[in-house]
């Protein structure tokens, strides 16, 4: 299938609420009006639950019990509030996808994205949105095995989901792969253009002519949730660090395998994201 035709699939196409919508406009947006979003969020009353459920989890450690949306954006800030919301958004947008895990992926995604935020705060850049383009990074793969089930079925074969050589795959196949699919996604849903930059660069960003530090930041978070879900031993993650990308970022292996806290800690309290 081309790349257009692939859009042209409305039921591949994941639906995502209008306040949704409004939340991610406001990435755009530096005059806000925050209390109007907020009164819009509270009136969706499934979102909102699911908000002040993470807001309340271990992840945020808040002193009090998070009662309202109000109290949410006013204890944790707009931008975190923000991030929560689309995250939401996304795994909800997808209810299921023919022969594809999507716990798994969602699990991979969110352990993508705690990581990319530790690494964006050590490189003292937006750590909230390393966390939401962590989070949707690989969401073009949804997209693509919601719209061509068969041809993606006969991919899995060659290289699963969660394999390196996925991107080579795709784009031997089809000419394109899940990463510009899911950059697509970033403009047409009008994220910020540096959404897209960063998915649509993030498998070779070593390569790219202009470096971009967050899609480096997502390559290594994405090379960490993969080699987890894969349960990579010490010298195995050494054996496949990517030496090259990590340079570029002023990143050691030393830091990332030694001084970075474990998935499992950096994303404790996380888990109602994607139940």
């Amino acid at each position: 299938m081309n790349f257009d035709a692939l859009f042209l699939q409305q039921h591949a196409l994941p639906t995502i609420p209008k306040v949704v919508q409004e939340v991610i406009d406001s990435f755009n947006n530096d005059r806000v009006s925050v209390e109007e979003i907020a009164k819009k969020l509270a009136a969706d009353q499934v979102l909102s639950a699911k908000i002040l459920r993470l807001a309340n989890s271990s992840y945020y450690h808040v002193s009090r019990s998070i009662g309202t949306v109000d109290d949410a954006v006013l204890m944790l800030g707009f931008m975190t509030v923000r991030t929560l919301v689309v995250s939401t958004g996304l795994t909800n947008g997808f209810k299921s996808v023919p022969g594809f895990d999507l716990k798994k992926f969602w699990h991979y995604s969110m352990h993508a994205a705690v990581v990319a935020k530790w690494l964006a705060k050590q490189k003292k850049t937006n750590s909230d949105f390393a966390f939401t383009v962590g989070m949707m990074h690989a969401i073009g793969q949804l997209v693509m095995h919601a719209a061509m089930p068969e041809e993606m079925m006969e991919i899995d074969k060659i290289a699963g989901a969660l394999d390196a050589r996925r991107f080579d795959v795709e784009s031997n196949s089809f000419g394109y792969n899940f990463a510009d699919v899911g950059a697509e996604l970033a403009v047409r849903w009008k994220f910020p253009v540096e959404f897209a930059t960063a998915i649509r660069s993030f498998p070779h960003p070593a390569e790219m002519e202009k470096f971009d530090q967050m899609a480096a930041i997502i390559h290594l978070a994405a090379w960490r949730a993969r080699a987890f879900e894969h349960n990579l031993g010490p010298d195995e993650l050494l054996a496949t660090f990517p030496a090259e990308v990590a340079a570029k970022l002023g990143i050691s292996s030393d830091t990332m395998l030694n001084d970075m806290p474990a998935i499992s800690e950096l994303s404790e309290g996380l888990e109602s994201l994607i139940s």
